[in-house]
């Protein structure tokens, strides 16, 4: 467990140092063998220390000297019902926001867009942050998917494990900034289904953490 909570607070540290969180914004989990462990309430990465770390059930019991994130109900929820799913990246990163804020759906306009799961990044509806809502809105959205969007708020990353969610989060952060600087010149020309299909074909067996599962 100890090297499970210095793998977590330094994957929340590699977001903080890489700018997709600033200040205190944004929450990491990480499956357990009995729950799960996430970072606290409002504390920066920076800050943080493995003992800040809060181990939380199924049931929403926790135990720690902290609060648990106000987003544990989406982490608990994914977790819970996607046991493929290792680790839970949440992040407030410049493009994915904005991107969010306009409520857009990322479609395949960039063959990279499977790495996410499918053949888009999908914008989950609005919802107040902390809320069983917004838990449920982001379950929806990630159907078959290892990333999506929160509407004016942030975004959403999975994988099988800490390092496999740390990489999807900085691909789509990546794949927001190219969507967003094309559509500033004109209208991204977008891959067909066919084109798609090809893609995930040619991705199989690309690396473990580019593993996709679209229908």
């Amino acid at each position: 467990m100890h090297k499970l909570r210095e793998k977590l607070l330094l994957t929340a540290r590699n977001l903080s140092a890489s700018g997709l969180n600033k200040g205190t914004a944004g929450n990491v989990s990480a499956r357990t063998e009995t729950g799960y462990l996430i970072t606290p309430s409002g504390i920066a990465a920076e800050d943080m220390t493995v003992e800040d770390l809060v181990w939380m059930d199924f049931s929403g019991t926790w135990q720690g000297e902290r609060q648990p994130s106000s987003e544990w109900r989406f982490h608990r929820d994914i977790l819970r019902s996607r046991p493929e799913i290792g680790a839970v990246i949440h992040t407030h990163s410049m493009f994915a926001t904005t991107l969010a804020c306009l409520h857009q759906d990322i479609p395949p306009f960039h063959y990279m867009i499977a790495l996410a799961g499918g053949d888009s990044i999908r914008c989950a509806p609005y919802a107040l942050f902390g809320t069983q809502a917004l838990s449920d809105h982001a379950l929806h959205a990630l159907q078959r998917r290892k990333a999506c969007l929160l509407a004016n708020h942030g975004m959403i990353a999975l994988g099988s494990d800490l390092d496999q969610a740390l990489a999807i989060a900085v691909e789509v952060e990546n794949l927001c900034e190219q969507y967003w600087r094309a559509q500033q010149v004109g209208q991204p020309v977008l891959l067909s289904t066919q084109e798609m299909e090809q893609v995930f074909e040619q991705f199989k067996g690309y690396g473990r953490w580019c593993e996709t599962n679209q229908k």
